[in-house]
């Protein structure tokens, strides 16, 4: 709880109040800017205190004003007085209130998260989190930053975005970590070339831009399903990028597929995603819920948002032939051979962590002992009763085993430098 100082003689009421309506105020003499283009009309419901504010984004100048006028708002964000003072001087950021559900998100989520990134904190601090752009030849990346200390990426799984590490993402920026979550190309609020390849290889090229453009030499990774796949094949091109790998249920290379499948993935062309066409609600929900084994771990609010975003996304075409084709390439990644996923697996140097949900849909915890029989020194953990995203279902239990996990690493890393430099 807040502690409100001063203002004398009002009700308590009153002077959370005049606390919210000042913070409010001061927001344009506070205000970042925002990219070319930028126009975004969002409103901030305070339900304890009933009131609305508008507040009308654009690239150089930021507008208040209290109630709604007729304009649609792009984004609604509800809360509390006192979260949102917090909010407001820095105690918590965006998404650790989402994630706590002391604040609600309608309509673009990443608008929405961007909210917070759009302002400075009192006495000139810069916000807790931001989301930006990194422009690449041929492609955009949505990247949420937080936190700061040592640099870890995290890289969200086929058809999700960076919102699925949004916990992960909080633990982590709070624990001495510089945290960038990625929306890979094709995927979320990045762009979607239409003529990418979405191959492993191209993803990697992608997240290693992606560390250039940041100033980024070396950093830990989390990858969950794709995104576990993405960072393995950048820790084997690029070795030095790479610090430790946290890989929660990663797309690994199929050994065993089924047969009548594996021809008909192999001709089918990721192109029909540009016919007009659309997935219903009912089975997007149906497919997140799936991905699930304790289905009383997913907030219904926090599903609503998904499968929204979701929609939204995959109105574009090119989102479409983008998921098409991360997937076939998914399914087809070759197990063995000169070339194939395992032998080179053999060949990774960095220390590894694979985590395995038990009732994972996907990528069945069977695949611990091709893992085992390829990469022995890595360490491999079954969590009990769990699906597809661990850092969704399971989040205080994922999350730990990163932070021990990369713990370990950053210690043998330290004493191996303080060896080297005797």
């Amino acid at each position: 709880m807040c502690r409100v100082i001063g203002l004398p003689g009002l009700h308590p009421h009153a002077r959370r109040l005049d606390l919210v309506e000042d913070a409010f105020r001061t927001l344009p003499e506070r205000y970042l800017g925002a990219p070319p283009g930028f126009d975004v009309t969002y409103h901030v419901r305070l339900g304890d205190i009933g009131r609305t504010w508008e507040v009308r984004c654009t690239e150089h100048t930021a507008r208040v004003r209290r109630g709604a006028t007729r304009r649609e708002p792009d984004v609604v964000i509800g809360s509390d007085a006192t979260t949102w003072l917090r909010l407001r001087r820095g105690d918590l950021s965006g998404i650790e209130a989402f994630s706590q559900r002391l604040l609600y998100l309608r309509g673009d989520l990443d608008r929405a998260v961007a909210f917070e990134g759009l302002w400075r904190l009192p006495n000139g601090r810069p916000p807790l989190l931001r989301v930006h752009n990194v422009h690449l030849p041929g492609r955009r990346i949505s990247v949420l930053t937080m936190g700061e200390g040592r640099e870890v990426l995290l890289l969200h799984g086929l058809g999700a975005t960076k919102a699925s590490f949004y916990d992960t993402a909080a633990a982590l920026s709070r624990d001495g970590y510089r945290v960038h979550a990625l929306d890979l190309p094709g995927f979320g609020s990045s762009s979607k070339p239409a003529t990418a390849p979405y191959t492993a290889r191209w993803f990697a090229d992608t997240v290693a831009g992606v560390m250039d453009r940041l100033g980024i030499d070396r950093a830990h990774f989390v990858g969950n399903s794709m995104g576990g796949r993405v960072a393995l094949e950048l820790a084997l091109r690029e070795p030095e990028r790479v610090g430790a790998l946290a890989l929660l249920c990663p797309a690994v290379a199929f050994v065993k597929r089924k047969r009548g499948y594996h021809p008909i993935v192999r001709l089918a062309r990721p192109e029909i995603g540009f016919l007009p066409h659309s997935f219903g609600r009912d089975r997007i929900a149906s497919t997140l819920t799936g991905l699930f084994h304790d289905t009383d771990a997913i907030d219904p609010y926090v599903s609503d948002v998904v499968v929204d975003e979701f929609q939204r996304t995959y109105t574009s075409p090119s989102a479409r032939f983008a998921f098409l084709s991360a997937a076939r390439n998914v399914y087809l990644d070759q197990p063995f051979g000169k070339h194939g996923f395992y032998p080179r697996l053999a060949d990774l140097e960095r220390p590894a962590l694979f985590v395995w949900g038990s009732h994972d849909p996907l990528i069945p915890p069977g695949f611990k002992r091709h893992v085992a029989e390829w990469l022995p020194r890595a360490e491999q953990i079954v969590l009990e009763g769990c699906g597809h995203v661990p850092q969704v279902e399971r989040p205080d239990q994922t999350n730990g085993l990163i932070r021990r996990f990369f713990a370990g690493a950053d210690a043998l890393g330290t004493a191996r430098r303080a060896r080297e430099a005797a």
